[in-house]
Formats: C-alpha cells, structure tokens, sequence
C-alpha cells in the first residue's frame, strides 16, 4: 500500500496479478475515499488496484455539465495526461495482464474523456455516475477503439449528474461504437450502490479468467 502524494496501491501483489484496475476518485475526495466505499466491497483477491491521485483534490475546477473554457480545457488536458500516465506505469509495472479503467462521480467523467481521446485504450471501463466532460457545442473528442466494453451509471436523483448528462454520454458513446450497458436507477443519491459494486466485481472476474466482460450481473 502507499499514499501520501502519490497514487494509493492495493490488492494483488504482481506475482498473483491476473488484471489491473486504475480507478479515479471523485471531486473533493481521495483514493483512500474509494477504498472505504468502493473497494472494500469487492471480492477481487486477484485485481491489483491503481488509484491515482489528483494533485489539488479535484481533477478541474469547473462543473462537468459546465460549457468547456480555456482554462477547463487546459484542467481537463492535464488530468488526462495524469491518469494516462498512471495507465501507463500500471502497464509497465504488470505488463500483459487486462486492465480497467474506473472512477467515481468527477472521476467516472475523467474516465470517459480518457477513452473518448482516443489514448491507449483499457480494455474496459466502468463509470460510477459519469457523463461526458461539457457540451456538444464544445466539439468534444469522440476518437475511442470500438467494441470496448463499458459500464455507465447515473441516477434521476443525483445532484450532479442530471439525466440529461448520463443521456448525453450514452449517445456519445454508443456513437463510438462502444459494447455498452448504461444503468439508471431511479432515487439513488450520489453514491455507488451494491448492484454497481456487483458488475464492477463480475467485469473484473471476467479479466482475471482471461475473458472479456460480459456486463451480466443483476441490475
């Protein structure tokens, strides 16, 4: 395990590794926010967990529903370029295994802009209450490797995700091609539910027995 300033490591060691997770936190929160309400719930003995850490707490300053300024591009760009650099160290350090991309909330966003920006794609993903990064008229990248499995959640009660988002992001990645299922649940608060932590545990036991995600647990 480590912390401090830097990404907090979990779960297997490399020599009992049989897939990778790179998981983003959300705004105002921590990797270690994430393994108290995420991971903790998983059973995922041969997942080894990546969760990078954003240097000022937050990934942008600005809204992710917010029409995109210069000065959240340029958040936005560096961002991207710390979580591709966490992909990439995770790859080095494990080379070969099959590794999904997840994030919560702000972090969910950041890993939905990560595979629309067409960089070195997961071979899965799973965006907890996530929507695409500003607004259509923003001229969004839309650059992502069809057929990736991806998992999308929102809710009609979330206080930072309207519907519309989670619409919006659903259309923009099923434009792409992507494997998709997207996952509304009525009355939920911004919070990730026992049914989220279910498919996230499926997707990742499918990656370790060497299959691709089927996306099958109950909703």
């Amino acid at each position: 395990m480590s912390s401090g300033s830097g990404p907090l490591r979990l779960g297997a060691k490399a020599l009992e590794a049989k897939a990778i997770c790179v998981f983003a936190h959300g705004r105002g929160q921590s990797p270690e926010a994430m393994q108290s309400h995420v991971l903790a719930r998983l059973s995922a003995p041969s997942v080894a967990f990546v969760l990078p850490r954003a240097p000022s707490g937050s990934w942008w300053e600005a809204r992710a529903i917010d029409p995109l300024t210069p000065v959240a591009r340029a958040q936005l760009s560096a961002a991207l370029d710390h979580l591709a650099a966490a992909v990439a160290a995770a790859r080095g350090e494990l080379p070969g295994l099959p590794l999904l991309l997840a994030g919560f909330s702000q972090g969910a966003c950041l890993a939905i802009e990560y595979l629309c920006a067409g960089l070195p794609p997961p071979e899965a993903v799973a965006a907890f209450t996530g929507c695409r990064v500003g607004v259509p008229a923003d001229g969004r990248a839309e650059a992502l490797r069809a057929g990736v499995p991806v998992y999308l959640t929102g809710a009609d009660a979330d206080p930072w995700i309207p519907v519309s988002a989670f619409a919006d992001a659903a259309q923009s990645l099923g434009r792409q091609r992507v494997s998709l299922r997207a996952d509304l649940f009525p009355g939920r608060g911004h919070e990730v539910l026992d049914a989220e932590i279910a498919m996230l545990e499926t997707m990742l036991a499918d990656m370790t027995a060497g299959r691709t995600p089927r996306m099958e647990a109950a909703r």
